[in-house]
């Protein structure tokens, strides 16, 4: 009852934070208007800025910013205990995430839909303006050569997940077309495609879908990410509305129902137990068996500043600022859904991060076979998959985890084992798909940014050459792509380069990306409350939010670099060149935007911002709306 309690609490806490704090942001400090012009109508190109309803946004959104972050995050930070990891979830998403991402959909509706990084060069001055858009293209660049390796992973862990995912893509582009012609609602056929695809999922291990499956699992990891970068660049230069909109939008839906089947099955087990774990057996009770807390792990770092790395997406992730300011920005056409897209997702995010937690803090211990074949149950059932944090830390463990544990509350239900693992292995590579194809997006963004910054001519002209190649769609995607595949390829550890090994380079950067993307969310924070300040709008509410999304990313990277932790050496004491460099950059870029931010507070008020757009208003009646 104790598992259950905890989601009910969580769930009424995300509702009432979303109609009251959230309100108070919308109407009082960012003060939303149903009169102002969005760029997704005022530049409106059939390509990125395409006017969408909110439902279809917030589907795009959330599926974007969740990928596998609120699932693998939680997983690994349980350790510590499922009290500490579900305090951060909670209030980090109501009091920090969900402000974030609110505050960079919002500054970049009112700034033409340009991402937070361009926008840092109106706000604060051009120098940041090109510090962050390098942090930007780094982060991105990770995050394209890893999620190619971890969906591969996943197909490897549940190949029965891999024709479901692959059938969403000619679905996707078929409703996407067919509604453009037709201009009908969007639900139904979805609904539909999402129904063809479950049926996949309940036959994938059958006959000659079951083969399919198989023999795409043994596919090459190097293999796999050369294919899904082939396709991220298809997602990224076809209009918004022909892959990514409807894709999304499926996605969502399954989110919708298989979160639905979590509660459900939660509920059932609450009050029933668990599926026998042996035919003819009792049905085991739910119960927490993951310690409340735990300060001291065999092998983990110290909880502060860690567990603030750790669980990112799920209680707040800078990433969260390149989709808000990226794509969301571009599809919204009424300024009051930016606290439906911005504010409610985060908040949906961190219900799905705290059903994370009771799927491994309690779900785990309904039954889990060890490696030797016998089945476990409670404390021993969790103790076997988190007995030491370098053997829970995997990708397979982390993401086997929550699968396992979301699938005994399904079985609870009466799903069979193989069902219930092959829905959540396709729920959880779904979300990886989606993440990748909208980041390859987004680096196209940032890429034609950084092109236009650094090529324009001095009369504002576009420049010809390679310049108007990067400042192409086709040429920044080409870029992007290849910057990724380039580090997926690099082989680890200095091993000479082969099929085997090839694939895995994002790992060798990997160990950077929780601090470089926390940090990246301090320094939204940061262009957040010059654009609130300079529009003499409070900004009191940032500050600690900003201060703490600073600190804890730069302690973190610090103690990586020169101290280690847990008798783990340091990267500076094991020669990692590459990591030490690119984080000691990193903290040199961030007290360096710091500096300037400093000196040109007191006198922001001051400065006449030319450059920033001012939002164009129809002459209707209603000054702030709420959606």
């Amino acid at each position: 009852m104790d598992s259950l309690l905890i989601a009910l609490l969580a769930g009424v806490g995300f509702w009432v934070a979303y109609h009251t704090y959230g309100r108070w942001l919308g109407s009082r400090i960012f003060a939303l208007s149903a009169k102002a012009v969005c760029p997704s109508k005022r530049l409106e190109d059939g390509v990125d800025f395409v006017p969408t309803s909110k439902g279809v946004v917030f589907g795009h959104h959330f599926t974007s910013i969740a990928g596998t972050g609120p699932i693998v995050g939680p997983a690994i930070a349980i350790m510590w205990g499922w009290l500490p990891a579900l305090l951060w979830v909670v209030f980090g998403s109501i009091f920090i995430g969900a402000v974030h991402d609110l505050g960079a959909l919002i500054v970049s509706l009112r700034n033409n839909g340009q991402t937070i990084g361009d926008i840092a060069g109106r706000v604060l001055n051009r120098r940041v303006r090109w510090l962050f858009l390098l942090v930007l293209m780094l982060s991105l660049t990770i995050v394209l050569a890893i999620f190619g390796l971890v969906i591969a992973s996943v197909f490897k862990l549940y190949p029965a997940a891999i024709f479901p995912c692959l059938i969403q893509i000619p679905l996707a582009i078929g409703i996407g077309y067919w509604l453009h012609q037709r201009g009908v609602n969007l639900l139904f056929p979805s609904i539909l495609a999402l129904g063809v695809m479950y049926l996949t999922v309940f036959f994938g291990d059958h006959g000659a879908l079951g083969e399919f499956n198989r023999a795409l699992a043994s596919w090459s990891a190097w293999t796999w990410v050369v294919v899904l970068l082939v396709y991220s660049y298809v997602a990224s230069v076809l209009p918004v509305w022909t892959l990514l909109q409807p894709r999304d939008y499926i996605n969502y839906l399954q989110l919708v129902s298989v979160l639905g089947l979590i509660v459900l099955g939660l509920l059932v087990a609450a009050w029933f137990g668990g599926a026998p774990v042996e035919s003819g057996g009792v049905r085991p009770p739910l119960e927490l068996a993951a310690p409340a807390i735990n300060l001291s792990p065999v092998g983990a770092p110290p909880i502060f500043p860690f567990i603030f790395i750790t669980i990112a997406c799920g209680a707040i992730s800078g990433f969260h600022c390149l989709v808000s300011s990226g794509t969301s920005s571009k599809q919204l056409t009424c300024e009051p859904e930016a606290r439906f897209v911005g504010y409610g997702s985060m908040l949906v995010e961190g219900f799905l991060a705290v059903l994370v937690i009771l799927a491994c803090a309690a779900g785990l211990g309904l039954g889990l076979t060890s490696d030797q074949g016998t089945v476990l149950t409670g404390e021993e059932a969790w103790s076997n998959r988190y007995a030491s944090w370098s053997e829970a830390g995997s990708l397979g463990a982390k993401v086997g985890a929550f699968v396992q544990g979301a699938a005994n509350f399904l079985q609870a239900l009466g799903f069979s084992a193989t069902a219930a693992v092959a829905l959540m292995g396709v729920f959880v590579a779904s979300f990886a798909g989606t993440t990748l194809d909208t980041a390859c997006r987004l680096q196209r963004y940032v890429i034609q940014e950084f092109s236009g910054a650094l090529f324009r001519r001095r009369d504002g002209a576009s420049s010809r050459g390679i310049g108007y190649w990067l400042n192409n769609r086709h040429g920044a995607t080409i870029v992007a792509v290849f910057l990724a595949a380039g580090l997926a390829a690099a082989p680890q550890g200095g091993q000479e380069w082969s099929l085997q090994n090839a694939g895995t380079g994002g790992l060798i950067l990997w160990p950077l990306f929780g601090a470089t993307n926390q940090l990246l969310a301090g320094l939204a924070f940061l262009v957040i409350a010059f654009y609130l300040w300079r529009s003499r709008r409070p900004v009191w509410f940032l500050v600690l939010p900003m201060a703490f999304m600073m600190v804890m990313p730069f302690w973190a990277m610090l103690q990586q670099v020169f101290f280690g932790y847990a008798g783990q050496p340091s990267w500076w004491s094991q020669g990692k060149a590459l990591l030490c460099g690119i984080g000691l950059a990193t903290m040199v870029l961030e007290i360096w935007m710091i500096v300037e931010a400093v000196r040109l507070f007191p006198g922001i008020r001051q400065v006449i911002d030319e450059l920033a757009s001012e939002r164009t208003e129809v002459p209707e009646t209603g000054e702030v709306a709420e959606s």
